[in-house]
């Protein structure tokens, strides 16, 4: 049987098209997609459009996802890590 451990998302790392990685718990990182997507200029994914919210957007996306493409040819990403004590 796996261990539910290996399932806690208790930290992300969040990478910046600068190759900049920040340490997020998972609250952080909600609060940072909103930020991407208050700040993004383009046309939403069809799935992102439905939705009503930055928050709900957010939500989904941390979810879902591990990228959002910000401008042709960058991306920020995110991954969940697990640090060890």
């Amino acid at each position: 049987m796996a261990d539910s451990m290996m399932y806690s998302e208790e930290m992300f790392v969040f990478l910046t098209p600068d190759a900049t990685e920040t340490f997020m718990t998972p609250p952080e990182l909600l609060e940072k997609l909103k930020e991407v997507l208050t700040a993004y200029d383009g046309v939403l994914p069809p799935e992102l459009q439905k939705m009503t919210s930055a928050e709900a957007q957010a939500k989904y996306l941390l979810e879902t996802h591990c990228e959002f493409e910000t401008a042709p040819g960058e991306s920020v990403q995110w991954y969940a890590v697990r640090l060890e004590k």
